[in-house]
């Protein structure tokens, strides 16, 4: 009755050249949760099948949020309760937080490898939502930390880049630097990326533009109140779950990355973050925030 369609399927087998079960075998350890404003606490897990999704029904909201966390986190730590909070409070969505922490939890060599199939398995996970007439695409908002903005960024693809928006929060640079693979703006409808540590050999983040808007906190690096850059790179989640609240961290298009570090942008402005499913713009912005909370 609910199957998933033929695409998805194709897509499983031709990522990277492998194999489905060479593809899926490690986001066959994903994990789901589900919070909305009645279970905003204590999660339902959902497991990939007609008869927990069913369960989980009265849960669903017109609008979707999935949040996936990067290495070394989990579906409890880092951005998860910080940013699921944060949607809860500022819009009735459902937000699905993805634990892939049995292969983010290893070294970064092992997570890097595991991204792939966490991102292709997630996808094959809600086109059964689709199929079930629990999410819809033109209403879901696919949210990636670290690695996991590229695992999203597999997601998208995979779904043949018809989801609404993808958020993309300092996606990693480490072995992503020149990927064809990495995220990018073909993967949703709306692909937005918050920089906050790009600069530097030692930086976390990608400081390279890759969305169809990049805003650049900041200036995308060093950010103000931290001393390391596990600080500015956490500052991503940490702006995006103060826009979703307070919706006021606005950007001004740079026409050159000249302007762009010399904070001298100057062009229309947009609102960085949010839950706003259709954004109008591209380019590279540039947001300048405050110290601590809100920013």
């Amino acid at each position: 009755m609910y199957k998933i369609v033929g695409l998805l399927a194709i897509t499983l087998a031709v990522v990277r050249g492998n194999s489905v079960s060479e593809t899926t075998r490690h986001g066959n350890l994903n994990t789901y949760y589900i919070y909305s404003r009645s279970n905003s606490r204590v999660p339902t897990q959902i497991l990939p099948n007609v008869n927990s999704i069913v369960n989980a029904g009265g849960l669903f909201r017109p609008f979707t949020a999935i949040i996936v966390h990067g290495h070394e986190g989990s579906a409890f730590t880092t951005l998860n309760p910080v940013v699921k909070d944060s949607f809860l409070t500022s819009d009735d969505v459902a937000v699905i937080v993805v634990d892939w922490s049995t292969y983010a939890g290893q070294r970064y060599s092992n997570a890097v490898n595991a991204v792939p199939s966490v991102g292709v398995v997630l996808a094959q996970f809600i086109q059964l939502l689709v199929d079930m007439n629990q999410v819809s695409l033109d209403r879901l908002h696919l949210v990636g930390f670290d690695l996991g903005a590229h695992v999203i960024g597999f997601t998208g693809r995979t779904l043949s880049g018809q989801v609404a928006r993808i958020t993309g929060l300092d996606p990693t640079s480490n072995q992503w630097g020149s990927k064809s693979q990495r995220l990018g703006s073909s993967d949703a409808r709306y692909v937005e990326i918050i920089h906050t540590d790009g600069d530097g050999i030692f930086a976390i983040g990608l400081g390279t533009a890759i969305g169809h808007v990049d805003f650049f906190a900041n200036g995308g690096g060093n950010q103000p109140g931290c001393l390391t850059h596990k600080c500015s790179h956490d500052r991503a989640w940490e702006f995006f779950a103060a826009s979703l609240t307070h919706n006021h961290l606005t950007g001004n298009l740079c026409s050159s990355n000249l302007q762009l570090s010399t904070n001298r942008c100057r062009g229309y402005a947009l609102a960085m973050g949010n839950n706003d499913l259709v954004k109008f713009g591209s380019g590279i912005f540039r947001v300048n925030t405050k110290r601590s909370f809100p920013y």
